[in-house]
């Protein structure tokens, strides 16, 4: 069990030391297109709200997603109620457009131009800013959808004016001129607001308020964070509960405000590509959402990066941070697009390649990778002085077209760091007992560690045990394995691990017995000797025993440490139970097939004697009520007695007796009462004929 142990944690540090040195941003892929299908899951053909119904629709549209859930009817019609209905709210008729965009359900003219002044008096009165951004989005859908009805604004520069009016001097905005508190993602709906506005403006807005804008963005920009693998993201300052949103929320409504401005002005926002570039980074490194908001965040977002007018992001990644040099891997790099399209012409250099370490040196410098244009993927042959290990690999994207430079971000030098493995040489491995005062070698055998073999070995505590052999690269380089571990098993599964240091390329390690008789209890006996030699990097990592040998210790004095109780194998507490084999009693032998027959006609004897009796005495229906009322009472009463009999039919059959007896209680109660009614009944009958 030790042992599962031992090599389940060397596997998880080797893998966890890989995990966590990279931090290579992927594009988009199918796993999100497998996810999205999988959180966005309609109820009886629709979702819960039309904002949900976008979410979703707006994942499927940018992912590409064909074989997505049919939801039209049923959200269509959802569609043309809410934009229909005179009760309606701004976000109601802003998400109704945003579903109609995707879906292009018919909605008629009559409605557009119901719509249109509802809005337009809703942002002459509006005095927030989310009365600004539903209003004025809803009057650009209903621009782009419909070429008849006139959704311009009369005075776009005064309203214009007055969503400027709760800007602040940092760039965040305010909710409200009543709420003093700034928030980052109100800034990104304020500047979405005011993309709505320019686009709707029938004269043409103040240049001046335009360049305010861009450098309140710019003072924005300022405030941003950034992480140390070179993604920038914003996060939201304290606001009340109910505003607060987290750093992919907030992030995302900047972005769509900053994409949504840039589309709707001239001239370019002055921001630093590698801040556009570590957006995206942001956005690719949370992986996948659990959240169905989060990850309609996350998509559209990096929709909104893929197109946009101020700078694309072009992201580097390399499909396999391992390289192997037993396989002859070849590095291979991708450059592509947020969503995984492709490039525009470009080279890849690799300015270098260095160990991690602080003094290691570069062992390539300035090579141009070659481009496949199947694979659409950048390759380079390793040198063959490259050895194992762990190496910063550092890119640089070099654009062919200059025009391309202000079109795209390419983030200038990229650090990736690769993991290169190999075969490990392990040779010279010998195992010795050796005398303790003269340090002769009494026994001394070699190890094929590569093999099979086992030794078997004896010692006594006045003896040593040596092991050594030597480690070295493929390229004959001193290496040096993350684990090197000397395990000795006794027989009564107690283990004693040693960690075998090594000295160049040699590592070896003495074991005096007679100063470890105490850490191994007095316990002589056989020991299974082990061995552990492990490495990321080290393709033939391995765990094996080597041998046995048989240790004759002196007996333990009094107060000698006793070796610890052992922990229970969890297997044999929760596992399965050893079968149990019971032989049951033999039944005990039953009367003859005749006499149940005989006894069970015995028992239909008193019903047979009851009939008789009925028939001696003469029954007749002469008393029976005609009222009505009693009538029923005589009826139910009779079907009562009915019932007992029944009663009495299915506790012979199958009902037990506890049953039969909470059955027979109720029955009993309802008996005694209409009983009791129709008895009396009677009575004052035949009291009144008595007295006529």
């Amino acid at each position: 069990m030790a042992a599962s142990n031992l090599v389940g944690f060397l596997v998880l540090v080797l893998v966890f030391t890989i995990c966590e040195a990279a931090s290579v941003f992927q594009p988009i892929t199918d796993s999100h297109r497998s996810a999205a299908l999988e959180l966005f899951v309609p109820t009886d053909g629709s979702f819960g709200s039309l904002e949900e119904a976008y979410g979703a629709l707006r994942s499927f549209e940018v992912l590409g997603i064909d074989k997505k859930p049919d939801i039209k009817t049923g959200t269509c019609h959802s569609v043309l109620e809410t934009l229909g209905s005179s009760s309606s709210s701004p976000k109601d008729l802003f998400y109704a457009l945003k579903v109609n965009s995707i879906l292009k359900c018919k909605v008629k003219e009559e409605v557009f131009e119901g719509i249109v002044p509802r809005l337009k008096a809703v942002i002459s009165s509006a005095s927030s800013l989310l009365d600004f951004y539903y209003s004025i989005g809803s009057l650009a859908l209903v621009k782009e959808q419909s070429a008849k009805v006139d959704p311009l604004l009369g005075d776009a520069d005064g309203i214009f004016r007055s969503i400027k009016a709760l800007s602040q001097s940092d760039g965040r905005w305010r909710y409200s001129s009543n709420k003093p508190e700034s928030s980052t993602y109100a800034a990104g709906l304020a500047l979405e607001t005011l993309a709505g506005v320019i686009s709707l403006a029938s004269s043409e807005i103040d240049q001046s308020m335009i360049g305010t804008l861009k450098n309140d963005i710019l003072k924005l920009f300022d405030s941003i964070e950034k992480y140390d693998d070179g993604a920038f993201y914003f996060d939201e300052k304290v606001v009340e509960a109910h505003e607060h949103q987290g750093s992919l929320s907030t992030t995302s409504s900047v972005v769509r405000g900053l994409t949504a401005f840039a589309a709707a002005t001239s001239g370019n926002i002055k921001l630093p590509g590698d801040k556009i570039l570590g957006l995206a980074k942001f956005f690719l490194g949370i992986g996948i959402p659990g959240d169905a908001k989060d990850f309609f965040d996350q998509i559209d977002s990096l929709a909104h990066l893929e197109n946009n007018r101020v700078s694309v992001p072009l992201i580097l990644s390399v499909p396999a941070t391992v390289i192997s040099l037993s396989k002859k891997d070849q590095l291979k790099v991708k450059v592509n697009t947020v969503l995984g399209s492709n490039a525009p012409p470009l080279t890849v250099k690799l300015v270098r390649a260095s160990g991690s370490g602080s003094k290691a040196g570069s062992v390539i410098e300035s090579q141009e990778l070659k481009f496949d244009k199947e694979s659409a993927s950048h390759f380079l042959e390793l040198p063959k002085t490259v050895d194992v290990g762990k190496y910063v690999f550092v890119f640089e994207v070099v654009l062919h077209e200059s025009d391309s430079e202000n079109v795209y971000a390419t983030g200038g030098q990229t650090q990736v760091p690769v993991f290169v493995t190999g075969f490990i040489k392990i040779e010279n491995a010998e195992i010795a007992v050796l005398d303790s005062d003269l340090g002769s070698i009494e026994s001394q055998k070699k190890l094929d560690l590569a093999g099979e073999n086992v030794v078997s070995l004896s010692a006594n505590h006045l003896q040593k045990l040596r092991l050594s052999f030597q480690v070295a690269s493929p390229l004959g380089n001193i290496f040096k394995p993350h684990q090197a571990f000397l395990k000795l098993k006794h027989e009564s599964k107690v283990e004693h691990i040693f960690v075998v240091a090594n000295s160049g390329k040699k590592f070896e390690i003495i074991l005096d017995f007679l100063g470890l008789v105490e850490k191994f209890y007095y316990l002589s006996g056989s020991y299974d000797i082990q061995l552990t030699v492990g490495d990321a990097v080290m393709e033939n990592s391995f765990f094996k025993a080597i041998g046995q040998i048989e240790l004759d210790l002196p007996e333990a004095p009094e107060k000698a440490p006793r070796p610890p109780q052992l922990p229970v194998d969890p297997y044999s507490r929760y596992g399965p139970k050893a079968e149990i084999s019971h032989i049951f009693r033999a039944p005990d032998k039953r009367p003859p097939k005749e006499l149940s027959l005989v006894f069970l006609g015995l028992t239909f004897v008193p019903l047979i004697g009851f009939l008789i009796g009925l028939l001696r005495l003469g029954v007749n229906f002469k008393n029976f009520p005609s009222a009505a009322v009693p009538a029923t009472f005589a009826l139910v009463f009779h079907l009562g007695i009915a019932a007992v009999l029944l009663l009495y039919v299915l506790f012979w059959l199958k009902l037990d007796l506890f049953t039969t007896l909470k059955t027979l209680g109720f029955l009993g109660v309802f008996l005694v009462f209409v009983g009791h009614r129709i008895l009396s009944h009677l009575a004052s009958t035949s009291s009144k004929l008595k007295s006529a």
